[in-house]
């Protein structure tokens, strides 16, 4: 079954949830000495262009103060 927009802006919720978790407390020379910090940043930043490129037109349109 594919992911309903209902479930890709979940995804988008919960990755950037947890890059906020991350991220928390931290200044950019942790992010440059933890390479696993940065890959799971990454990732998740990856995860939530993927499900908003994957969103109807509509849905985008409906919502234009989020880039």
């Amino acid at each position: 079954m594919a992911p309903t927009e209902a479930d890709r802006l979940r995804h988008m919720r919960d990755a950037a949830s947890v890059a906020l978790s991350f991220a928390q407390g931290k200044a950019r020379t942790d992010l440059d000495a933890d390479t696993m910090l940065t890959f799971a940043l990454i990732r998740a930043i990856e995860i939530i262009g993927e499900a908003a490129a994957r969103l109807p037109a509509a849905v985008r349109d409906a919502h234009p103060q989020i880039p």
